[in-house]
């Protein structure tokens, strides 16, 4: 009867719910993984194919407003510079961005490890 009970209360349940959902768990790790990416000065495109080889596929409407922020709130910083005839702006971790990202780092890893002791 439980069984039964909970497939029906499943079938309730909003289509777009677990996607919302994981887009919310989703953009709240951005900021980190971008951060984290940043270690290393990189520009956009390469930015974007980094974090798509680890896993955090972002598309420019996402990434490029994300970066801006960043910048805006000091974590970042950036230059334009001409690369193979063509102008690419290059982002890097300020000071600033260094120290949230060590901070980031070890709140990612108390999270982590909270959720693996219940999962």
């Amino acid at each position: 009867m439980y069984t039964a009970q909970w497939v029906l209360h499943s079938m309730t349940i909003e289509p777009n719910l677990f996607e919302n959902l994981r887009l919310e768990l989703r953009r709240g790790s951005l900021v980190l993984a971008v951060l984290a990416a940043l270690r290393h000065e990189r520009y956009g495109y390469t930015l974007r194919k980094t974090l798509s080889e680890q896993g955090m596929a972002i598309d420019e409407g996402t990434l490029y407003p994300l970066l801006r922020r960043l910048e805006s709130q000091g974590l970042l910083l950036s230059e334009w510079r001409e690369e193979e005839r063509r102008n690419k702006r290059f982002y890097r971790l300020s000071a600033d961005g260094k120290l949230i990202l060590k901070q980031l780092l070890a709140e990612w890893q108390s999270i982590n490890s909270s959720l693996n002791g219940m999962l």
